[in-house]
């Protein structure tokens, strides 16, 4: 290299790449434990929206439906799968709705 040209040298590259992944090991953890944290919240406000559904359901047929059933008559759309965290939706026979973990069998 002639001493008029300008670049980088090899020690500064390294320099820069650990700094990145410095940074990129602090954050990764973080956006992690965030993601967790956002689905969860999403799944407070699915169970919100279905006890919504069932609320009405209730006024309309005077009794307490299934999910299929909310399903069924558009109270609830055909795509809704449940909670983003992967956790399933009951129906109590009092029109409570909750989130229950899936369990997984060993």
């Amino acid at each position: 290299m002639k001493n008029n040209e300008k670049g980088f040298t090899l020690i500064e590259m390294m320099i820069v790449m650990l700094v990145i992944s410095v940074l990129l090991i602090i954050t990764i953890p973080n956006v992690a434990k965030h993601n967790s944290n956002i689905n969860n919240k999403g799944c407070q406000a699915y169970v919100k929206m279905v006890q919504a559904q069932v609320q009405a359901y209730q006024m309309d047929k005077n009794k307490v439906p299934t999910l299929q059933e909310l399903k069924g008559e558009n109270y609830l759309r055909e795509e809704a799968q449940g909670c983003p965290n992967g956790d399933t939706v009951k129906i109590d026979s009092d029109g409570n709705v909750t989130a229950v973990a899936k369990t997984t069998n060993p």
